[in-house]
């Protein structure tokens, strides 16, 4: 296992598998093994496991366990293993406790479960997951967690948050939260991460306050177009330097606004068109768990043609 930090370590594309399950709606490990095994040699620069993408929400403790140390094994210290935890303090815990046992390097929290908290409420929960876990913890704001700029420097204050990946999409607040971070902590702001889905999608606006790490979704199912996408947007070297941007607007316009669009017909589609297309490129990923539903077949159709115009243009844009 490399002694980098894991703030240092993640670059490039993060990938966020599907978690696999079989068709009487158990587990499938050695499935979900294949899956983050060819993110990982697709050239995935993070595997963040059992996150939204990979059904959190619907998963059991030991399940959950099970998917992580496999992610775990499957790294094998190439690229970091980051696992979501989330629910109230108590089960945020119990569950960072379990990543940490299956060889974690560091947690994604999602937002606790139900409540609508103020912000010391969310400042005392992300505090007591830093606190009672050795892992480092990235804070995903978005729904019933949103903080204030002024609550985003005092978490940078506490040991062992080292990000905020941004679900919501207000890029006022990012830009205030951002400006207000650098100014209190100079030279020691967090990571940040957009964590909007079909992410690329608002990769050049994002990319134009500073945040360049981001989920991919599309990784998971079209790996060479999201390698594409990310090269063109923030170059070789990941920085934001050498980019593309009449490549990224192109891919934009044939293959990731039409997605985007795909996706926002059906409840649920950030993560069961995901899972769908994993499917179209041959991975025996399953069915989503209830209380998702599968994609309608027509839906499924036109992803498979979108995968194949954002393929082609791939090619193009190669040659």
């Amino acid at each position: 296992m490399t002694a980098l930090p894991l703030a240092r370590r993640l670059r490039g594309p993060l990938f966020f598998p599907v978690t696999a399950f079989a068709p009487d709606g158990g587990l499938a490990l050695d499935a979900f093994r294949a899956h983050v095994r060819a993110g990982i040699e697709a050239g995935a620069g993070a595997v963040f496991a059992c996150c939204g993408t990979g059904e959190f929400h619907a998963l059991a403790p030991e399940e959950f366990h099970a998917c992580v140390a496999a992610a775990v094994e499957e790294a094998a210290g190439r690229v970091p293993v980051v696992a979501g935890t989330g629910y109230g303090t108590a089960l945020a815990l119990h569950y960072a406790g379990l990543a940490e046992r299956a060889g974690a390097d560091g947690l994604l929290a999602l937002p606790p479960y139900l409540v609508a908290a103020d912000q010391p409420g969310l400042l005392r929960h992300y505090t007591a997951l830093a606190e009672g876990t050795a892992l480092d913890v990235i804070v995903y704001q978005r729904a019933n967690a949103v903080l204030t700029p002024e609550s985003v420097v005092r978490l940078t204050e506490v040991p062992g948050v080292i990000g905020l990946k941004d679900g919501v999409g207000d890029l006022d607040l990012m830009q205030r939260v951002v400006s207000a971070v650098r100014s209190a902590r100079p030279g020691r702001e967090p990571l940040y991460f957009n964590g909007l889905p079909t992410a690329e999608l608002t990769g050049l606006a994002y990319r134009g306050i500073g945040v360049h790490l981001y989920s991919s979704a599309v990784f998971c199912f079209a790996p060479e177009i999201a390698l594409a996408f990310h090269r063109a947007l923030l170059g070789d070297e990941g920085d934001g330097t050498g980019t593309d941007d009449a490549a990224v607007n192109r891919l934009l316009d044939v293959f990731y606004r039409p997605l985007a669009e795909l996706r926002d017909q059906g409840a649920g589609y950030a993560v069961s068109l995901v899972k769908a297309g994993v499917r179209l490129r041959g991975g025996e990923v399953g069915e989503v768990r209830s209380p998702l539903s599968e994609p309608a077949p027509r839906h499924v159709a036109r992803l498979a043609e979108l995968i194949d115009q954002g393929l082609t243009l791939v090619g193009e844009l190669k040659g």
